[in-house]
């Protein structure tokens, strides 16, 4: 086993509301010097930067995994990670099929970059990524689990786009095992708040948009930086397991 510092929810330059320092050499600097040996990167409806990352990664020792923050008709946002880039792209064409070929204006939501592993200019996204696909929560979550993916509502106390601002309560028809909470609030007051949560694993992430935004709260024990491997860890088994480092921990280290 091999325990692993992660933060799953990283935007880089190609989300309208990252700043212009989210390119991969530096994302993949600031992780290294946190300590931070797993990540994801979980642009707004997009994977065009992941394999840049990945890139930028090699030979680090950091794990990037493929992901993706989607938000769904009913204007929640989730994450959506998984364990190939492959996977991701066949999950990024269904959302392409799905997202309403609206203009991007860059002076008002800002610009959407795609770039290399140096963090070097390629081309613009012309679309506006900061939309609601036209898939419901369940249709989103049922595509990515068969795609081997990870589906965890991201966020899920916030007002914008959190699942229980907008929905009021988990859905019942959708078998959520994960979720993700601001890391504003303490994991104690968010059970207070909503004891509900309760019944499912809790991640806390930075939703990183700037450099000092990455965070890494998580932390995993696992055989493998793998999707499976992480869903035994959140559930506590086969000697996997996850925890949320606090902010006095991070500071003793």
């Amino acid at each position: 086993m091999k325990v692993y510092r992660a933060e799953l929810h990283i935007h880089t330059v190609l989300s309208p509301c990252a700043e212009i320092e989210m390119l991969p050499p530096l994302i993949v600097m600031e992780c290294l010097e946190k300590g931070i040996s797993l990540i994801a990167i979980t642009d707004h409806n997009t994977t065009a930067n992941i394999s840049a990352v990945q890139q930028a990664a090699q030979g680090t020792g950091l794990i990037v995994l493929p992901g993706m923050e989607v938000q769904t008709r009913e204007e929640v946002h989730s994450l959506c990670l998984f364990e190939t880039l492959e996977q991701a792209l066949a999950w990024q064409a269904i959302v392409d099929r799905h997202l309403p070929p609206l203009p991007n204006r860059p002076d008002y939501f800002g610009d959407q970059l795609i770039v290399d592993a140096n963090g070097d200019f390629l081309q613009r996204e012309e679309r506006l990524l900061l939309n609601s696909v036209n898939l419901s929560l369940a249709e989103a979550y049922h595509q990515v689990t068969e795609l081997g993916g990870l589906f965890i509502p991201a966020h899920v106390n916030r007002t914008a786009n959190g699942l229980l601002p907008i929905l009021g309560m988990p859905p019942a028809d959708i078998p959520l095992e994960v979720m993700e909470i601001s890391h504003h609030l303490k994991l104690a007051e968010a059970v207070k708040i909503y004891p509900f949560l309760q019944g499912y694993s809790l991640i806390q992430s930075g939703d990183a948009h700037r450099l000092d935004e990455i965070l890494g709260l998580n932390q995993f024990t696992l055989q493998s930086p793998t999707i499976q491997e992480i869903r035994l860890a959140l559930r506590g088994e086969q000697g996997r397991s996850h925890r949320i480092l606090s902010s006095t921990t991070l500071s003793e280290e």
